[in-house]
């Protein structure tokens, strides 16, 4: 008879689960409704497999991106597991053509993205299958809390809730606060939470403030160079600085690859496919790219720009170091690029005011963060809830420059500000300086200083 060690071992090569896995894996069997909260690259992926392979039907998982159901389902399958997908990438007949094949079990394992669950077809087809287990994979997207709310997500809990196998519940994310924690076990009414501490003592964080474009430029290509033997990820906020950085790349010698959601699907897949098998150095992508991919020697992660929330920040600078051995992360920290965060919040599709101030305040956290004097580390394990020693090793904590008491000059700033606008008027940078400093133009006769 099978056990979740005997598969461990039997499938996966490993001797013996890591923290958390057999706690989500026992709670699963024995028909909790489960939520784990597992670090990246902690191994949640095993913990719906082993579960889905000990249970008798089949496992639908919801994911949230194509290129990630891509991943999983090749990863299953190259561990000789039965696996497949129906998302909008696959012609109509070919979607048809696997559901017949799942109606008549040659699956065990199916992915689909939450919007297909709304499809009324689809759904009384689900509802005719031997179904065990549902995994609500990154279930931070059901909680209006969390960094990446999407509302099909949401809008997936009565479905699954209300299929008449009455299927055992999954849910896993890799980041969530505690309210977004309480929230997603309020919706899936979960009976066993699994959390495991997110601290990564492996990663050294390290962040460079104030650098314009080109000595942005200029630090990537040097930081690429002294690492030349490892690999790395570069992400930025848009697709054309990804072209850009790519390209300043290329033309000095450096084997780097691009992705991003403008590119068509075999380029995607292409530079997938050359980082994943070592026949690229580098991949400068944006947030499109890394989500579910399982490459344990990435050894540096940069970030060309400042993200726009802490969760976003640590689960992407967790796809390095999954191997356990030290690796770098490196943020080029810039307060403009909180106007580019903005824009994203502006425009993205969820335009609730509750949503629109939920997402303010996380792009707040992270600009404190670009700011803080603190043990990087021990400032984001504060955000998730977590308390940690200074790690010893970030930017500020080797930072040796004595401490200077600004208070003075800080008050004389806001002072300047205040009376200005007292004044009904508007000031650039440069005229307080010269405030401050008492060099203020004869000219600007509206000025009481």
């Amino acid at each position: 008879m099978e056990t979740p060690n005997t598969l461990l071992e039997k499938i996966y090569g490993y001797s013996a689960f890591r923290e958390g896995q057999l706690d989500i894996i026992n709670s699963v069997l024995a028909g909790q409704k489960t939520l784990g909260i597992m670090p990246t690259g902690g191994g949640k992926s095993i913990t719906y497999q082993i579960s889905g392979l000990l249970l008798p039907g089949i496992t639908l998982v919801i994911s949230p991106l194509i290129s990630l159901i891509q991943n999983q389902v090749d990863e299953l399958i190259s561990a000789r597991v039965t696996a497949t997908e129906l998302t909008s990438a696959l012609s109509p007949e070919e979607q048809e053509k696997r559901k017949q094949e799942i109606y008549r079990g040659l699956y065990k394992f199916v992915f689909i993205a939450p919007e297909r669950l709304e499809n009324e077809y689809f759904y009384s087809f689900l509802s005719q299958l031997n179904l065990s287990l549902v995994v609500i994979d990154e279930a931070h997207s059901l909680s209006q809390w969390g960094h990446d709310f999407r509302p099909a997500y949401l809008n997936s809990v009565n479905y699954i809730q209300n299929l008449p196998q009455h299927p055992r519940v999954l849910a896993l994310t890799a980041t969530a606060t505690k309210r977004v924690e309480e929230e997603i076990v309020d919706l899936l009414e979960i009976q066993k939470v699994v959390k495991t501490s997110p601290y990564r003592p492996n990663l050294v964080l390290k962040m460079e403030h104030g650098l314009s474009k080109k000595q942005k430029l200029d630090f990537i290509l040097r930081y690429v160079k002294a690492h030349a033997n490892e690999v790395g990820i570069i992400y930025a906020s848009k697709r054309a600085e990804v072209e850009e950085i790519t390209e300043f790349l290329v033309a000095n010698n450096i084997n780097a690859r691009r992705y991003h959601a403008g590119l068509s699907d075999q380029e995607r897949t292409e530079a997938q496919h050359a980082f994943l098998y070592d026949e690229a150095d580098v991949i400068v992508a944006t947030v499109a790219f890394g989500m579910g991919i399982n490459k344990s020697n990435v050894r540096y992660v940069i970030h060309n720009n400042m993200p726009g929330t802490i969760e976003a920040y640590y689960q992407e600078i967790g796809r390095a170091g999954r191997d356990g051995l030290d690796s770098e992360v490196t943020l080029l920290y810039s307060t403009s690029d909180a106007d580019t965060q903005r824009f994203f919040i502006d425009h993205s599709e969820n335009q609730s005011p509750e949503f629109r101030d939920v997402q303010l305040n996380k792009l707040q956290e992270m600009i404190r963060y670009g700011s803080t004097q603190m043990c990087l580390q021990r400032y984001i394990m504060r955000y998730f809830g977590e308390d940690i020693e200074n790690c010893g090793r970030c930017t500020n904590c080797l930072d040796a420059r004595p401490a200077v008491d600004e208070t003075k000059l800080a008050e004389s700033i806001i002072g300047a500000v205040l009376e200005v606008t007292e004044l009904g008027r508007t000031a650039s940078k440069t005229t307080l300086i010269d405030i401050l400093r008492g060099t203020l133009n004869e000219n600007m006769s509206w000025t009481n200083f």
